[in-house]
């Protein structure tokens, strides 16, 4: 994109653009008015203001803003300022440029201040990249003596300044749309950009400048003011850094959509190959949409931080816009509860069960539908055997799996034992042959690992100690034992209630799970894992040679938990300075991490700021927040 920004700075003239494709994934900043009256989100890079979400969350309406002086785009340094309100300071030959960033609580407008200085006087334009409605190969420049207008036909964006832009260029197809400021560092100074959407242009247009009209200053106001009352309608816990735990919070209220209420969206960014291989991601990448599972870690934080609301429209996002009509629950769906990826995942199918009960939904419409859940695990030929497991590349026997299977369905009797339904009965009696047969399934006695009997990632076929061998996926280059693959998910088996902490055949596998997976603080998912990156940091895709995956904090979060139930509050809370340790500058934390910094992974990923937020209000309350104590006390010991 360089070379082609540098043939639009010099001309006028309309050339092709490249293929549409989104930014590096590892956003320093994303952010949102918390008033519903404001459908656009904003994610900020490392040169100014990344993918805008407009009008959901799951349709990206731009690639990227650039402030380019003297022809050259610079990295900046972000910094916090505000509640989910940030500025970005770049610095070149001569100038220093401050822009903050605001959104217009009442309108679908991002709004930039420009403050710049220079020694002499400089050469200031903007590069913008629109890409309407997921897809940017198809929108259309509209000429303007004032404004850079674009549309497609569903969706328009309009840029504009307090002082007109001129000297524009675009690109067809792929719309690359440059125009120069009126500032230049030395007699004028500062400037406000606007960029405003809208159903079609006229109405971008008018967007952008009514809230240009309103100023910066105004609109800031407000905007902070929305997320100071969200958060005082909150809880606070002790154990956690206040800042982060706030960011933490905000962040997770910004991935609700707002014209679907409890739609979280798993991350606003589009790693590796889900922003550039149209073949793995046609459409857009795939962050954008709503897991079941990643919504439950993301209610069950929520309820634990007082915010009731949410993890109630989290489950009825679940049971009313995701639940198919045969009962099960799709791998992900888009806000409007349109399902994207529909492999079967059994621990999706027990994430509302899970909710239901730590929120006491034992209303009839509710158990109806979870029944509908159960009903489908339980009709699988193999069940509990899963299509995929949470890492979603693999199929089997999986003890994370199954350890949410028997909770759910342990959690599911338990609310219809509290209207004398008998239908209970059924749900505890296959919870408990589960539970008996789960070594069976799952823990190998001849693994290369160690002489003691210890959990597997999965099995193929439930046989633990057969030889069976699989390639983990992802690139890696050959197939491998299973016996020879861990992974800290069957801890799922004590969080949930399932097993004792102190179980001989955890405390062996949490030993061998540290020995094969654990990098300094954290863990990789399992043995061969290559979602990630290249040795040389480069980007993972599919079919294009070796990718490592990295390491990830969430389970720094889910160990804490096991260490409070095994009585150790210190190691809990060391490891939530670990996932503390992990914020980059804007205070957004990353799916993955590497030599203690985050990669270009899913940045903020929701999942691992939910993790943050339960784990401080579980070291407060002395044990998981989210513990199923109706299933410990039937399999663990309460």
């Amino acid at each position: 994109m360089t070379s082609l920004v540098a043939v639009l700075l010099a001309s006028a003239l309309t050339v092709p653009g490249p293929p549409a494709t989104y930014a590096p994934a590892d956003k320093q900043g994303f952010g949102t008015a918390r008033q519903a009256s404001s459908p656009v989100w904003f994610t900020l890079g490392r040169t100014g203001p990344t993918e805008v979400f407009y009008p959901d969350l799951s349709t990206p309406a731009t690639r990227d803003l650039r402030l380019v002086v003297d022809g050259r785009a610079v990295e900046g340094r972000t910094e916090p300022v505000g509640r989910l309100r940030y500025r970005q300071s770049f610095r070149g030959d001569g100038w220093h440029a401050e822009v903050t960033y605001t959104t217009d609580p009442s309108r679908p407008t991002v709004l930039a201040d420009v403050r710049l200085r220079a020694e002499r006087p400089v050469d200031v334009r903007v590069v913008f990249d629109p890409n309407l409605s997921r897809d940017g190969d198809d929108d259309t420049a509209v000429e303007h003596p004032e404004a850079l207008l674009a549309h497609d036909a569903k969706a328009a964006s309009a840029l504009v300044a307090d002082e007109p832009i001129t000297a524009h260029s675009s690109t067809t197809g792929n719309v690359i749309q440059t125009g120069k400021l009126h500032v230049d560092g030395v007699r004028d100074r500062a400037t406000t950009l606007a960029m405003g959407f809208g159903a079609h242009v006229e109405e971008a247009l008018t967007t952008a400048r009514a809230s240009l009209v309103e100023g910066f200053p105004r609109h800031a106001r407000r905007y902070d003011q929305g997320w100071d009352d969200y958060l005082k309608g909150l809880k606070r816990p002790k154990s956690a850094d206040r800042d982060l735990y706030d960011t933490s919070m905000m962040v997770l209220a910004a991935t609700e959509d707002k014209r679907h209420p409890g739609a979280f969206i798993a991350s606003p960014s589009f790693p590796w190959a889900f922003g550039f291989d149209r073949t793995i991601a046609p459409e857009f990448g795939s962050y954008a949409l709503v897991w079941p599972r990643d919504l439950y870690q993301v209610a069950s934080a929520m309820l634990a931080a007082g915010d009731r609301g949410a993890a109630e429209r989290a489950l009825d996002f679940m049971l009313h816009v995701q639940q198919q009509p045969d009962g099960h629950l799709p791998q992900n769906t888009r806000v409007d509860g349109e399902p994207y990826w529909t492999n079967v995942q059994q621990d999706e199918q027990a994430a509302p069960m899970l909710l239901a009960w730590l929120l006491g939904r034992a209303d009839r419409s509710t158990v109806d539908k979870l029944v509908a859940a159960a009903e489908f695990v339980i009709a699988q030929p193999d069940a509990p055997f899963t299509q995929q497991e949470r890492w979603e590349n693999q199929s089997g026997y999986s003890p994370g799996t199954i350890a949410a299977e028997i909770a759910g369905l342990v959690c599911l009797a338990d609310l219809l034992q509290r209207s004398g339904d008998p239908r209970a009965a059924r749900y505890l009696a296959v919870a408990d042959d589960w539970e008996r047969r789960l070594e069976g399934w799952t823990v190998t006695r001849t693994g290369p690992f160690s002489p003691d009997p210890y959990y597997l990632r999965l099995t193929k076929d439930g046989r633990p100690d057969a030889g069976t061998a699989y390639n983990p996926g992802d690139n890696h280059p050959t197939a491998i034992d299973q016996r020879a693959a861990v992974d800290p998910s069957f801890l799922e088996l004590v969080r949930l209630g399932v097993r004792a902490p102190d179980d001989p055949v955890v405390r062996n596998t949490v030993q061998v799970v540290d020995e094969q997976l654990m990098v300094g603080r954290f863990w990789h998912r399992y043995n061969g894992d290559g979602y990630g990156e290249r040795a040389d940091g480069g980007p993972w895709n599919i079919g294009q040679g070796r990718t490592y995956g990295r390491l990830w904090p969430i389970f720094a979060g889910e160990r804490g938990e096991y260490e409070l139930l095994a009585g150790d509050v210190a190691g809990a809370r060391a490891r939530l300075a670990d996932i503390a340790s992990t914020a980059n500058p804007g205070r957004m934390l990353p799916e993955q991490v590497w030599d203690g910094r985050g990669t270009t992974s899913a940045t903020p990923l929701a999942w691992t700021h939910a993790q943050y937020v339960r784990l401080a209000w579980s070291i407060d309350a002395g044990r998981p927040v989210e513990w199923p104590s109706v299933v410990a006390c039937r399999y663990a010991g309460c």
